[in-house]
């Protein structure tokens, strides 16, 4: 962004603080005439663009609201359903068919008489008081919640920057083929350099490439093809539309991102309701609770003794990301698969370590992989912590590169560790329940109870 405004003779400045404190020591203290933003569907974005505009109404700052974020505006949807939100992909689909079609964002010609105000640096020490570094942060400036400096260097290949990601986009498209039948079952959840999907989530997620830039490029793909052609809901266009229908739905109904007083959820006695900080926190958790708080950890740090899901959650914290039919495993696993523990608990894991972390994605994804929304309804379908991995990577190469200490386990062994006799556990130097976890969970035994 910083490069495309140079070469406009403008440039992008950045300033420390919140946007309540700075926007009103700016419009203040200058008579600025407009200002720009885009709609944000976020909670916490909302009460702070209302912030915002009430500063400006103060100030007599004409305002602008933009959608960019999405491909359709989630109040029109609702419009267009007589006031109420879609509670199913398929009434989704159906209301955007009726609705205008997408027009794609033209280049504003003024863009071109854009500059930076002159002394600008000089205005904005005057009116905010700050004499330092107006460039953007960099990687050594982060810091975490407790305001200490994070010295973890990144591990995952991808780099951040619209340059980045629309070479990825490009290079995706190229293969029309791939693109044109692409369908989300027949993904690999176990590939890895390359993944089997596009990579692009966290550049969508944070306005480094454009919806609609993805949206427009992937349709002239599609259009080009005189073939056979997958559909919605499995295909890649089927992909952006789940994106729009819970980004409607988040938009729409409070409390999305939790069980409590959210409209979208099913109340279930989950174990561990309350957050992991306030339950660390009560020492008289029962024996029940206490071991539900022991499983959760074992979850999060890779250690559950099944090799499929600890694989996918030490790729997580490792990179920032996994395949999404990889989140559905450890997510199923979370809840109502086998540790039957509050999905608000993984939703808040997810948002700590992913580098897509969405409000929206994360809370509908959570609802749905734990079975509590209702806009799913297959409650019943169980992802094997076992089987489900086997049927992508028989060999267990993904196992062998994320969980080094079983890179020599026989594929007969690889997802079912416990099974090998203690010879050869021995042989391999890795023994099960000293160098690799035993199972916390006996997940056969649970799925016959649940049925």
């Amino acid at each position: 962004m910083d490069d495309s405004l140079k070469s406009l003779g403008s440039k992008l400045i950045v300033l420390r603080g919140t946007p309540q404190n700075i926007f009103e020591l700016l419009l203040k203290s200058y008579k600025f005439q407009n200002l720009f933003f885009e709609k944000d569907t976020e909670p916490y974005s909302q009460i702070r663009d209302l912030e915002i505009q009430k500063l400006c109404q103060i100030y007599d700052i004409n305002m602008e609201k933009f959608l960019g974020h999405t491909l359709y505006d989630p109040e029109e949807i609702q419009k267009q359903n007589k006031g109420i939100c879609p509670s199913s992909y398929g009434k989704f689909i159906s209301i955007i068919e009726k609705m205008p079609k997408i027009s794609e964002c033209e280049r504003d010609p003024k863009i071109n008489e854009l500059r930076t105000f002159p002394n600008i640096e000089n205005l904005l020490e005057k009116v905010v008081g700050y004499k330092g570094n107006y460039d953007i942060p960099i990687i050594d400036e982060l810091i975490d919640k407790e305001g200490h400096k994070i010295f973890e260097k990144p591990t995952h290949k991808l780099q951040g920057g619209e340059k980045k990601g629309l070479e990825i986009l490009f290079r995706y498209l190229s293969d029309k083929k791939k693109t044109s039948l692409f369908e989300k079952p027949k993904t690999s959840p176990a590939a890895f350099n390359p993944a089997s999907t596009t990579e692009l989530s966290p550049y969508l997620k944070f306005g480094c490439v454009s919806i609609k830039k993805f949206y427009f490029e992937l349709t002239k793909v599609l259009n080009e093809c005189k073939g056979k052609v997958s559909q919605p809901p499995v295909s890649l266009l089927g992909q952006l539309f789940w994106r729009e229908f819970f980004y409607t739905n988040s938009f729409l109904r409070k409390n999305f991102h939790q069980m409590k007083n959210n409209s979208s959820c099913k109340d279930i006695n989950w174990h561990l309701n309350d957050s992991i900080e306030n339950l660390n926190k009560n020492f008289s958790l029962d024996n029940e609770e206490n071991q539900a708080l022991q499983n959760f950890f074992a979850w999060k740090e890779g250690r559950t003794g099944y090799p499929w899901i600890d694989a996918l959650m030490i790729q997580l914290k490792q990179e920032g990301w996994i395949h999404h039919l990889g989140r559905h495993s450890v997510a199923c696993f979370l809840t109502r698969g086998d540790l039957y523990i509050n999905w608000e608990r993984g939703l808040e894991v997810f948002e700590e370590l992913l580098l897509d972390a969405d409000y929206a994605l994360n809370a509908g994804n959570w609802l749905w992989l734990s079975g509590s929304s209702v806009f799913f309804s297959a409650y019943f379908r169980i992802y094997s912590p076992v089987t489900f991995g086997k049927k992508y990577d028989p060999d267990g190469n993904y196992i062998r590169k994320y969980i080094p200490v079983l890179k020599d386990f026989p594929k007969s062994f690889i997802y079912e560790p416990w099974k090998a006799p203690i010879d050869i556990q021995k042989k391999l130097k890795c023994v099960i329940g000293i160098d690799y976890p035993n199972r916390i969970v006996i997940h056969e035994v649970f799925s016959l109870n649940f049925k």
